[in-house]
């Protein structure tokens, strides 16, 4: 997850009135950790590559949807085998079992 810092580099002029952009900017200002909750975790049988889908020109909203326009982020999308075989018909990607598991483990 990212540094409170990276963060606050947009909130401090996006959103810095917002009461969660605010509790985060006190994470910041007392050095502490945010105590994140994940929102997508895939199985540790598969891999999955932010590099891979960005190089794809797939857009973060896609998965994430509209994270500007949010005040507090939700799950968007499933990350089940099914939602991803979707999206991978819907844009011709591959459909090969070894583009996401490795294979004879």
């Amino acid at each position: 997850m990212p540094a409170v810092s990276q963060c606050l580099l947009c909130h401090r002029g996006v959103k810095s009135d917002s009461p969660p952009i605010r509790t985060l900017a006190r994470y910041g200002q007392k050095k502490q950790v945010v105590p994140w909750v994940r929102l997508y975790r895939a199985p540790d049988y598969v891999f999955f590559s932010h590099a891979r889908h960005l190089a794809a020109k797939i857009d973060c909203a896609a998965c994430h949807g509209p994270v500007p326009q949010r005040d507090v982020l939700e799950k968007e999308v499933p990350t089940n085998m099914q939602a991803c075989m979707d999206c991978h018909r819907t844009r011709s990607a591959t459909l090969a079992c070894n583009a996401c598991h490795e294979l004879g483990q």
